[in-house]
């Protein structure tokens, strides 16, 4: 069985290897999980899966594999109302009554019947003893008792459900969907680039090792600089205009870069860089910022990510004067070629759907500005763009 199970994964796109497989049949002899389905599901996760970007396509895999625990969220969800499982009605049983209960005979008989309930079912109900829903003595829904059934929403009261539909928690880490701030965090933590700074407090082992060793057994103790995150970062912040639809996701990425970067500084500007910048967004107007100073105040070790949908008119990329918002002085292309010039590692993270870009000439003259290396804001647009900054 798990010899399938390594090649149905390997089918379905999830980068299992032989080790992995070995590790948890290690695990399986030890009996770290028997007779239990969910503590299998999460055992074979953990020995299976390295990266958590995978999670999400693990689950749909194990769940099409295990033909009687298919995930049926998905029908769930289009055919069942929220509204229909809010527990406001909450039946009291005796225990006579429960024994009086019978349950629905088997996991398969089970399921064929929710789904013709699925399928015959209109409306709410609560209380009931047959149709989805709350409290009862139904097998579909939660809140209430029956010796066998299906939980669908809720929380476990009595123990007894044989399924549980719950939305899974890593639906949103594969490669292809709009970034949270969880697992932003995980793409971002790969740009982190550590040094050793100060005083010698902590312990090299295996300086310490090679030390004591080479002189003949007498241990001698060396010390090291404790380690520190040493990755320095801007952030260039589109906002107005056609970034409003993506307020949620730069907050995200913002929240996430300000508890991955201890030397992190960041801007605003709108549509494309000129010659002020701010920090402030209800004082942009007062409290400006020269790019100037901003370009002769942080070194070359700096790392440089905009954010951005690149989406205006070309005259603001090419021309003078062509700022929707003031008379400026020299082209958004001349500002943003500076910064290119000022530090090597830049990088354009685009909100906007990959699909689009060619139908935008703005899009395409910041990408030649910034040498190609513009990528999509998903898992693994970041993902690439950390890459190239990392180098």
């Amino acid at each position: 069985m798990l010899i399938d199970l390594f090649y149905h994964l390997r089918k379905s796109g999830v980068p299992v290897t032989v080790k992995e497989l070995l590790v948890l049949l290690e695990a399986l002899q030890a009996r770290l999980a028997f007779c239990n389905v969910d503590e299998f599901y999460l055992l074979s996760r953990t020995c299976l899966i390295k990266d958590e970007k995978y999670f999400d396509r693990f689950d749909q895999a194990f769940g099409s594999y295990f033909k009687d625990l298919e995930l049926v969220e998905d029908f769930a969800n289009a055919l069942i109302p929220e509204h229909w499982l809010e527990a406001n009605f909450l039946k009291q049983l005796s225990e006579e009554e429960k024994a009086e209960i019978e349950a629905l005979g088997g996991l398969e008989a089970l399921m064929d019947t929710l789904k013709k309930r699925l399928e015959e079912q209109k409306e709410k109900h609560a209380g009931g003893s047959k149709w989805v829903g709350t409290g009862g003595t139904s097998p579909f829904g939660h809140s209430g008792y029956n010796p066998e059934g299906v939980r669908i929403g809720g929380e476990s009261k009595n123990r007894r459900a044989v399924k549980v539909w719950e939305k899974r928690q890593f639906r949103n880490l594969d490669d292809s969907v709009e970034l949270g701030t969880r697992n932003i965090k995980v793409a971002l933590r790969k740009l982190r680039q550590f040094a050793r700074t100060g005083a010698a407090e902590e312990l090299d082992l295996d300086d310490t090792i090679k030390c004591t060793a080479n002189n003949a057994g007498l241990l001698d103790i060396k010390m090291v600089p404790e380690r520190h995150n040493a990755a320095k970062v801007l952030l260039f912040l589109d906002v107005g205009g056609s970034m409003d639809p993506y307020i949620r996701v730069c907050e995200e990425l913002f929240s996430a870069a300000r508890s991955e970067f201890k030397h992190l500084e960041y801007f605003y500007f709108h549509n494309c860089v000129y010659e002020h910048i701010w920090k402030d967004n209800s004082r942009r107007y007062t409290e400006k910022i020269s790019t100037l100073d901003v370009l002769h105040t942080y070194g070359p070790d700096y790392r440089v990510i905009f954010i951005g949908d690149a989406s205006m008119s070309p005259y603001e990329v090419a021309d003078r004067f062509g700022s929707v918002e003031h008379m400026n002085d020299e082209a958004g292309q001349v500002w943003l070629k500076r910064i290119t010039d000022t530090w090597d590692k830049v990088i354009w993270l685009n909100p906007s759907q990959q699909r689009y870009w060619n139908y935008t000439h703005s899009i395409g003259m910041i990408q030649q500005l910034m040498e190609n290396h513009m990528y999509p804001l998903t898992l693994e647009g970041v993902e690439q763009g950390i890459k190239h900054l990392s180098k």
